[in-house]
């Protein structure tokens, strides 16, 4: 039913900044992201994009697992939770394969953190601001 790939070079541009913008969300700079933009993946339904998400790679055992993103337009049930969930169970995966001994993910969407929570996350402390300065 559904394919999971590696993100391309183009699907930043093609795809994924419409997504953000769709939610009204601001698309982070492709620099701001794993790789580029590439490092991550997305869940296909045939050919239509369903779901995408990236993977922070440290210098610790620890992996971030984070900026998952919807086709807004995507409303197939419940396909659309299973491709989520499928993404989100895949990244953590290859987390794990890499040699990560925890999965880490700051997220506020009750709906996502509800699937984290499904695949095994532990919810930790609420956080209340995000804190980022560009260097």
């Amino acid at each position: 039913m559904f394919d999971v790939k590696p993100l391309s070079e183009t699907d930043y541009d093609d795809i994924l900044v419409d997504w953000w913008k769709d939610w009204g969300w601001a698309a982070p700079p492709k620099s701001f992201l794993p790789e580029n933009a590439t490092g991550g993946f997305m869940v296909y339904d045939e050919d239509i994009p369903v779901c995408a998400g990236f993977i922070y790679r440290t210098n610790s055992e620890v992996a971030w697992v984070d900026w998952i993103i919807s086709n807004k337009n995507y409303r197939k049930k419940p396909n659309r939770s299973m491709a989520i969930e499928l993404l989100i169970n895949t990244l953590t995966k290859i987390c794990k394969m890499n040699g990560a001994s925890f999965s880490y993910a700051l997220i506020k969407h009750r709906r996502l953190i509800d699937v984290y929570k499904k695949l095994g996350y532990v919810e930790g402390d609420s956080y209340s601001s995000e804190m980022i300065k560009k260097l």
